[in-house]
């Protein structure tokens, strides 16, 4: 008979003691609502919030839905303003901001942290591209949200198809420009170089590239379609004439350059391809900067 205490008795199963399986991974899901936790209590998306949901406000106060220009009146006069002033601050917030994001966990100590967790570098980045994406497209759909609530109160025609549209346009610029700040955090070595490059890439594309470059391409006397061409490879611009083809489907206020456009596009084929071209050149370069940063230096 059994003395031993440490022994099964005879009624006792033996437990067979087996391997540990893998330690399971952390999914997407879990990475996004890691960084979404840890993105609303900082204070740029505080700030971020602050601006996109105030100029709507700001435009709503002082009576602009009342005027008419250009025909435009009511909610779409709203909405083209809007639209016009949130192109210019939109992706500065969100190409400042990200190209600063992953550089500087890397000199705060936490990208070490994080990856001392059991989740994938991809997880990680792609996790935090998605958390980005939202965040930045919040406050746009919260701003929307109050301009259509104040048309349906002041008996304005709300027109629902545009409000559609112009969320898919803001959401294929978000796209466009964390993919360029992905891109540059990547690259980077230091929050300076990232602080850097990012303004030096929005001017690039709000000034430079419209009024310098396609003023030499004019005074050479560039042909028009490779002139309206480079414009049009240029996020803001396809952005900016979407927004003004919505309300304008025949482009007065380009001028000539409208049946360039129009004959290559159409106004359907160039709504689609203004918001597809930024998607996918965001996804590209996000694409890119992830490649980069798997291949270098992490800590």
């Amino acid at each position: 008979m059994n003395t031993d205490p440490l022994l099964p008795g005879p009624s006792e199963p033996i437990t067979r003691i087996t391997p540990a399986g893998p330690v399971p991974r952390t999914g997407l899901g879990l990475m996004l609502r890691l960084e979404l936790s840890e993105s609303l209590r900082s204070r740029w998306f505080h700030f971020y919030s602050v601006v996109v949901v105030g100029l709507m406000l700001l435009l709503i106060t002082t009576g602009i839905s009342e005027s008419r220009v250009l025909g435009f009146t009511g909610l779409s006069r709203l909405l083209v303003t809007y639209i016009q002033i949130a192109m210019a601050v939109l992706p500065l917030f969100i190409i400042v901001t990200t190209a600063r994001s992953m550089v500087g966990d890397r000199e705060a100590g936490n990208l070490e942290y994080m990856l001392a967790f059991p989740v994938s570098l991809a997880t990680w980045y792609w996790g935090r591209f998605l958390a980005r994406l939202v965040l930045v497209l919040a406050p746009v759909a919260v701003a929307l949200g109050v301009a259509a609530a104040y048309g349906a109160a002041m008996n304005h025609p709300v027109p629902w198809w545009h409000f559609g549209l112009y969320s898919g346009l803001v959401a294929a610029l978000a796209a466009c420009f964390l993919g360029i700040g992905f891109l540059i955090s990547s690259l980077s070595r230091s929050t300076e170089v990232a602080l850097g490059l990012s303004l030096l890439v929005w001017l690039a594309l709000v000034a430079l590239l419209d009024l310098l470059l396609l003023s030499v391409l004019i005074q050479q006397r560039v042909v028009p379609d490779v002139v309206i061409g480079i414009a049009l490879a240029n996020p803001l611009q396809a952005f900016r004439t979407a927004s003004m083809i919505l309300f304008d489907p025949q482009l007065i206020l380009l001028g000539p350059s409208s049946y360039v456009i129009l004959d290559h596009f159409g106004v359907t084929g160039y709504v689609v391809w203004a918001m597809a071209y930024p998607a996918a050149l965001g996804a590209v370069l996000a694409g890119v900067g992830y490649w980069r940063f798997s291949r270098s230096d992490l800590v």
